[in-house]
């Protein structure tokens, strides 16, 4: 489909974000959360998380917050209409916040979060 105006978009991520499940909401801690048109090095990618897991943190602070970018025109380009595209952002948010707590992608794919 063609890609959404960026405060529709958005709209889509908060409801994502809304639905997470409460074990996984309740472990953020020091992560933001951004909308991007794009990934100029990885253009293809849906979503991307920087910073150290949560598994990873042991002298850990005064350090600016993780990030969790999600990508609008490859989420919109994938999509086959808006369902799928609302299902597809949480399955990102969802993948991304996993890197966040220390899941790797092998485990994510088993768990379906991929």
């Amino acid at each position: 489909m063609q890609p959404v105006p960026p405060a529709e978009f958005e709209d889509y991520v908060a409801d994502a974000l809304d639905t997470l499940p409460p074990e996984l909401a309740a472990r953020f801690s020091n992560v933001v959360v951004v909308v991007e048109d794009e990934n100029e090095q990885e253009p293809d990618i849906l979503g991307l998380y920087e910073g150290v897991a949560l598994t990873e943190r042991e002298h850990y602070s005064g350090v600016l917050p993780d990030k969790i970018s999600l990508y609008r025109i490859p989420l919109c380009l994938m999509a086959e209409d808006t369902d799928h595209l609302v299902e597809e952002i949480a399955i990102t948010v969802i993948h991304e916040f996993g890197h966040h707590v220390g899941i790797d992608d092998e485990r994510l794919h088993e768990l379906g979060w991929d």
